[in-house]
């Protein structure tokens, strides 16, 4: 299996890819949204959280990611002795009304396939992508983890409503008039997924592109009065019969599995690679389950990580295993600390 790290848009820089090469990552997972654009309590060393106002703003609708602008991030990833595994998540700005079904649907789902097709002509293989309207929110930051390190977590459902304007935690439209969105059905929520998988898959075929769905994080029913897709691990099984294209696989969170209420996060991991379902893999530790949870160093949660690295093992797993979050560690650098505690971890362990 290949280990790598996941850098923020404003964290690709060259001491980064340095940085990670240094820690023994290959590949790299990268997030070209900003998740950190005029949004308040967002740390800049840390993973975004934000409110009931959300992590801030969207991008630019009429901007998508184009082919000379990927290829010059790549071209510095491989000099610093680095491959470009995936990029991880969509703008809203792109994609609003694919997930809300609104007016300008059709048309955002060609935003959907040109940035597919421009991956594709990139030779950038994977396409990370979570299809949730609510997206990730009602978590908190505190002392959480060993020793009082700065870590996140979740201690209640978070019922307030989404306002207008707003998707996945970020505001896409400023104008848009007050209220908040309609409340709708998880078999809409399944409808409107069904009719993207339809509609992306045969252009992720053509350009060589994986699709890899997250799980819902957290991963609750509903989240700010919305359905979530997939808040159990069986859930998963839905979204092959859906589509069962070798292009549809799946973003294992297993943070995300182990904070579900139901399901074995080892059986679903070891079914999963089984059926070559697995795209990439994000690795934290936590303890409890929702709607209470902490997440914590990798080595002091309720998971076994050697369990985990021998499961893979067994079942000839290829695929990129990166540390998605971690607490700060009370020095200098508090992300790079972690980050370089949690892969040194895992390196000694898959050794």
């Amino acid at each position: 299996m290949k280990l790598g790290l996941g850098l923020y848009k404003h964290m690709l820089t060259k001491q980064n890819y340095q940085f990670a090469k240094q820690c023994g990552a290959t590949h790299l997972v990268i997030h070209m949204v900003d998740y950190f654009k005029q949004g308040k309590g967002n740390p800049s060393d840390n993973q975004p959280t934000g409110g009931d106002k959300g992590w801030g703003m969207a991008g630019d609708p009429d901007k998508l990611w184009s082919l000379d602008e990927l290829l010059q991030i790549k071209k510095e990833i491989n000099e610093a002795g680095l491959e470009l595994e995936a990029i991880e998540n969509f703008d809203p700005a792109h994609w609003h009304d694919v997930l809300l079904d609104g007016p300008k649907k059709q048309e955002q789902l060609e935003n959907v396939k040109t940035i597919i097709r421009t991956l594709g002509e990139a030779k950038i293989p994977i396409m990370g992508y979570n299809f949730s309207i609510a997206g990730v929110c009602g978590r908190i930051t505190g002392p959480f983890a060993r020793g009082g390190a700065m870590s996140v977590g979740m201690e209640s459902s978070d019922d307030t409503p989404i306002p207008n304007g707003m998707v996945w935690n970020m505001i896409y439209d400023t104008n848009a008039k007050e209220g908040f969105l309609p409340q709708i059905t998880h078999e809409e929520l399944w409808s409107r997924y069904e009719n993207f998988l339809n509609e992306i898959l045969p252009v992720a075929k053509e350009s060589n592109v994986i699709m890899a769905l997250h799980p819902d994080d957290p991963p609750l029913p509903f989240m700010r009065k919305q359905p979530r897709l997939v808040y159990q691990p069986e859930m998963y099984e839905r979204v092959i019969k859906i589509n069962p294209s070798k292009y549809n696989q799946f973003e294992l969170c297993l943070g995300t599995l182990a904070e579900m209420s139901e399901g074995n996060v080892y059986e679903a991991l070891d079914s999963f690679t089984k059926q070559n379902r697995v795209a990439y893999i994000h690795i934290r530790n936590v303890k409890g389950k929702v709607p209470r949870y902490y997440e914590t160093f990798i080595d002091d949660g309720d998971l076994d990580m050697h369990r985990i690295i021998e499961i893979l093992q067994n079942n000839n797993y290829t695929g990129l295993l990166i540390p998605d979050h971690t607490p700060q560690m009370n020095c200098a650098e508090p992300w790079h600390t972690g980050m370089a505690y949690a892969l040194g971890y895992l390196k000694g362990i898959i050794k």
